[in-house]
């Protein structure tokens, strides 16, 4: 009884000896060596990345530009990169100020080695005027509020805040049609109620109401535009808002001719 423990150790001992003998030898002085070659390669790493984050003293600005001054951008670029590297700064913090000049669409900034960045810059294009002085890209957005400078012979469109967007879409979609037609809109208005009227550059006034107005601007297409071409020195409006036809209204007169059965009130 009192032997069978002395005999189990020592099969332990002979186990664990075998387990030890089966793992692989260690070449220490190779994996020496390893982690010193490596740490001397992150430290050449470390010394190439320092002389190469070089101060940045030379800005080549690219774009075609009819607003925005290549100046403007130059010292935008400066203010960000003065106290680091080519290395070190931030591209996209650079491109974020650009963007904050008036009239700057997109950027894109890349590292020009060994001591330059290289920016190209692409305007904005205005689309239309919004209300009184603002300006809305081909995208819907508006990119100035308050422009000091409004091209005259944009359309200017106008409608209740935050309609933006909804109001130039409409516009791109209906100058496109009526261009065809040899016309150009110059103004529309969207109003709080929610009615939809424009006018043309030979100065009729087409009214579309309140709902269904792409409807009533294709009827307009349709049926109206030949009477209109042809005759606009003597029209003032035309009036879409009908179930089925459209109304003239006669420069100086106070007869309206009407070519339709019957107006539709809720599109008034």
């Amino acid at each position: 009884m009192i032997g069978k423990p002395k005999n189990r150790r020592k099969q332990s001992e002979r186990s664990g000896s075998s387990l030890w003998a089966k793992l692989p030898k260690l070449n220490w002085k190779r994996i020496g060596m390893t982690i010193v070659s490596l740490a001397g390669v992150s430290a050449a790493a470390g010394v190439i990345l320092w002389s190469l984050d070089q101060p940045i003293d030379k800005v080549m600005v690219a774009g075609r530009f009819a607003r925005v001054s290549a100046a403007d951008v130059e010292r935008a670029v400066k203010q960000q990169v003065r106290a680091v590297g080519l290395v070190s700064v931030d591209l996209d913090t650079v491109r974020r100020a650009i963007e904050q000049i008036p009239w700057v669409d997109s950027v894109t900034v890349q590292r020009a080695w060994p001591h330059g960045l290289a920016v190209v810059v692409t305007e904005q294009v205005a689309a239309a005027r919004w209300r009184q002085s603002g300006l809305l890209n081909t995208r819907g957005e508006l990119f100035v509020a308050d422009a000091r400078h409004v091209p005259l012979e944009l359309a200017q469109l106008s409608g209740p805040d935050g309609t933006e967007t909804d109001v130039a879409k409409h516009y791109l979609a209906w100058q496109g049609r009526v261009a065809e037609a040899g016309m150009r809109i110059t103004a529309i208005r969207y109003d709080a109620r929610g009615a939809w009227e424009f006018d043309l550059g030979n100065g009729v006034t087409v009214r579309l109401g309140r709902r269904q107005c792409d409807d009533h601007f294709e009827r307009f297409m349709s049926t109206a535009v030949k009477v209109v071409s042809q005759r606009a020195s003597d029209i003032e409006y035309v009036d879409m808002r009908y179930t089925n036809g459209f109304a003239i209204g006669w420069r100086g007169s106070t007869t309206v001719a009407r070519h339709a059965d019957e107006v539709d009130p809720q599109h008034g």
